[in-house]
């Protein structure tokens, strides 16, 4: 069998701090380990174990590193060599500090593919106040800041204010004590104006409100909305239909398409010409059963090309 890209996903995070449990869905999950051995690189010893059950029923291999001497490339190469992972899950000791990371080299195939910092909000506040540097490292440098144990007094919308200061590209989730996950945004987080009777979005916000239409098309349902694009035609979609959207870049260069919106209205399309659509959203109910946000064309007025004309995904 020809091995292939293997992804390595890096856990920081203070003991406790949900680290393992995060670990463990990750272990369930082929989208992520590819379905064959998963390495585990246990760095410290928590609350949660790695149990055997899970191990057993993922392929899982638990390897653990008592000490951040343990942790070399020689040490790294000879795992690879023996597991032959498909997957590695690295749960990190954040006191051994995240320079000793640029210490080791992966194996050839080997490559980070994602690094999560996880936070207990219950200690949070103590953490901040009496070791900030130590909490706030990792999660300067993170894909995504994982603050879970969330309870209905914890201000999301503080903490998530504070977060983005320290890293402005990270996602940012907080699971709820049901075990609910939500990003935590709230009308007030937005950068325009929820409240006007016309939402304006600039260019450089296209591809936030395109994101956040897709996870919160409730947040939208009713309200009037004004942004730049292009008509782009659709053959499955029947006359007075056409997809209001911009080009993006989804993954890479190679992978290029337009991001948009089902718009109900008489533009004729031309994915050539910008032009500026004011709309009513409306929440419709897909055949598939999932919710999305569909536009009706109130007014269009012929618009510049965008500075930018590929969107960008910029979190909150």
């Amino acid at each position: 069998m020809i091995r292939r890209f293997v992804p390595v996903y890096l856990i920081t995070g203070f003991i406790e701090s949900g680290k393992t449990t995060l670990g463990l869905t990750v272990l369930g999950n082929e989208r992520f380990t590819n379905g064959g051995r998963v390495l585990i690189l246990c760095c410290e010893e928590g609350e949660t174990e790695w149990d055997d059950d899970s191990l057993d029923k993922y392929k899982g291999v638990l390897v653990n590193l008592d000490n951040k001497d343990e942790l070399t490339t020689s040490k790294l190469a000879d795992l690879d060599r023996e597991i032959e992972p498909t997957c590695v899950i690295m749960e990190y000791n954040t006191m051994w500090g995240l320079e000793k990371l640029d210490e080791i080299t992966l194996p050839r195939l080997w490559d980070w593919a994602q690094v999560v910092t996880t936070a207990d909000a219950t200690t949070f506040d103590n953490y901040m106040n009496n070791m900030r540097k130590l909490l706030t490292d990792p999660m300067k440098t993170a894909d995504m800041i994982y603050v879970n144990r969330c309870g209905e007094n914890f201000n999301k919308s503080s903490w998530r204010r504070q977060l983005r200061a320290m890293n402005s590209a990270a996602t940012i989730m907080f699971e709820n004590l049901d075990g609910t996950v939500d990003d935590g945004i709230t009308d007030e987080d937005l950068p325009y104006d929820m409240k006007a009777d016309v939402i304006r979005i600039s260019e450089e916000q296209f591809g936030l409100f395109y994101v956040d239409s897709m996870e919160h098309p409730e947040r939208y349902d009713g309200k009037v909305v004004s942004l730049v694009g292009q008509a782009w035609k659709r053959r499955e979609f029947p006359k007075g239909f056409y997809y209001f959207a911009r080009e993006a870049m989804t993954c890479c260069a190679n992978d290029v398409a337009p991001c948009g919106w089902v718009c109900k209205g008489e533009r004729t399309p031309d994915n050539k010409t910008y032009f500026t659509l004011t709309a009513r959203c409306k929440m419709v109910q897909g055949p598939d059963g999932q919710t999305a946000l569909m536009l009706n064309e109130l007014k269009c007025e012929r618009a510049k090309t965008p500075r930018e004309p590929m969107v960008n995904f910029v979190n909150l």
